[in-house]
């Protein structure tokens, strides 16, 4: 029983790291664009130099 005053608070501490870790992300543009990744593989490649 004493095992949980361990890993309840290790639990919330990974939850709450988790949930700041989303909340940067998101507020400095890192699901901005979505659909040009997606495409990017699809344009071709400058041709090479001769």
């Amino acid at each position: 029983m004493t095992i949980i005053y361990i890993v309840l608070p290790l639990a919330l501490l990974v939850v709450a790291v988790a949930l700041w870790a989303f909340v940067w992300s998101a507020k400095s543009g890192q699901f901005d664009d979505l659909d040009t990744p997606a495409i990017r593989m699809v344009h071709d490649d400058a041709p090479p130099p001769r």
